[in-house]
């Protein structure tokens, strides 16, 4: 289960988490290596391979994120 998320306000900046103890799940289909977790009202991702620093956006980061992959704006093909 995932904690809830609250937004925080703009320009606010992700505070020190505490990723040691995050409940790292697998990304989802098509993600490969990658892992997410739901921390402090912030998500977390990293490389699952290679676990080492994470990078952390807001819900609304998120969000903006994972559309802007739908869409294939990261693509480099």
């Amino acid at each position: 289960m995932t904690e809830s998320i609250t937004e925080r306000p703009a320009g606010d900046i992700a505070p020190d988490l505490d990723l040691d103890n995050a409940a790292w799940q697998p990304g989802s289909q098509g993600v490969g290596d990658v892992q997410v977790a739901f921390v402090e009202g912030f998500i977390a991702m990293r490389n699952g391979r290679n676990p080492g620093p994470a990078v952390v956006f807001s819900p609304a980061e998120w969000r903006a994120f994972v559309l802007g992959a739908r869409e294939g704006e990261f693509d480099l093909t």
